[in-house]
């Protein structure tokens, strides 16, 4: 028995209800044109919307043959009519052979009510299941390419983030490089330095995102190991309140602004200059500003260089209109870059 249960999946008492409320519907459409009243047709209504209902669904779910499932559940119709008419007869007390006999004309009528109806019903039902397909087929469809779009961000993510790791390491492999002939302590402690950078920064480098306080720690780090080639020429502070450490903050771009600082403001310039961190709460948006008090990257230069272009691309595929950086003058000299991100 079990093997057969699957057929009547779908007869829900949903159904049943939408079946009486129809047969009596469709009662009231036609009793004016018979002698009958309107109870007797009624059963006959709910013995021929009953029986087409139960092959109706077993109908939809058969294995499929030669024929389209559309057509073997119209076909079901037809027979539910023809079974439920002689029901409805034989509930009535009416036997089959008067039935076929003198009968005959309101059996035919019936029967002929009843398919009319039921293939409207059906037309109506193979409607609604076409557009419920269609609409799973769309929103498949619409899954696929938002996967498509994420695992194409992704990629694009990890591309820029990898454009932005090699160049940190490269200037202070080559630092170490000319420090190891020219003052070997300094080169030891960057070298150091650099080792205890690469362990915190290693396992985050390839994350989608990090926190606040981590990038921070790093850019610490990082200012460190400058601090080791240019001595006294550089100074650095970090106002970054704790209760803002546990935001979430995209991997690699606090470290862009900071190199973006020393390279483009302090180190080309300056005999002594300061790079501030500061970090804010605006309104619920995040805002993380790096200043140097040196030449800067001049705003109306647009903030050329590959960082700060990594940057801007990175924040727009990330949150669109709503992340920012934003390069403007600082005082007395030198340029404050700020990076805006939503909650």
């Amino acid at each position: 028995m079990k093997s057969y249960a699957h057929l009547l999946e779908g007869l829900t008492v949903q159904r049943v209800l939408w079946v009486t409320v129809i047969c009596m519907v469709a009662t009231g459409m036609v009793v004016g044109f018979f002698i009958n009243t309107y109870l007797d047709l009624l059963l006959s209504a709910l013995c021929v919307g009953y029986t087409s209902m139960v092959l109706f669904t077993v109908a939809g779910n058969v294995r499929q043959g030669g024929l389209p499932r559309e057509a073997i559940q119209i076909m079901a119709v037809v027979a539910g009519s023809v079974l439920g008419v002689i029901v409805a007869g034989l509930i009535k007390g009416r036997d089959i052979s008067s039935m076929l006999n003198e009968r005959l004309v309101g059996v035919a009528i019936s029967m002929g009510l009843g398919i009319g109806f039921g293939c409207v019903v059906v037309a109506g039902a193979i409607l609604r299941a076409k557009h419920a397909r269609d609409q799973a087929r769309i929103a498949k469809a619409e899954a696929e390419r938002n996967q498509l779009e994420k695992n194409i961000l992704e990629a694009r993510l990890q591309l820029m983030q990898a454009q932005v790791e090699p160049h940190f390491l490269f200037n202070t492999l080559a630092n170490v490089q000319h420090l190891v002939e020219t003052d070997a302590a300094s080169a030891s402690r960057m070298l150091d330095s650099l080792i205890n950078y690469l362990r915190a920064a290693l396992p985050q480098m390839r994350e989608g995102a990090t926190s606040l306080g981590r990038e921070v720690d790093m850019a610490r780090a990082f200012l460190d190991i400058h601090r080791v080639r240019m001595g006294s020429r550089l100074e650095y502070l970090i106002d970054v309140p704790d209760s803002l450490k546990a935001r979430a903050f995209p991997p690699m771009m606090l470290i862009s602004l900071v190199e973006n600082a020393i390279k483009h403001g302090v180190d080309p310039c300056c005999e002594c200059g300061t790079i501030t961190i500061r970090a804010a709460d605006n309104e619920g948006r995040l805002t993380v500003s790096v200043a140097d008090t040196g030449e800067g990257v001049r705003p109306t230069s647009g903030g050329g260089g590959l960082g700060l272009t990594n940057i801007r691309e990175r924040l727009k595929a990330l949150y669109g209109p709503r992340g920012s950086l934003v390069l403007e003058e600082n005082t007395p000299r030198g340029v404050v870059a700020s990076i805006e991100v939503p909650a």
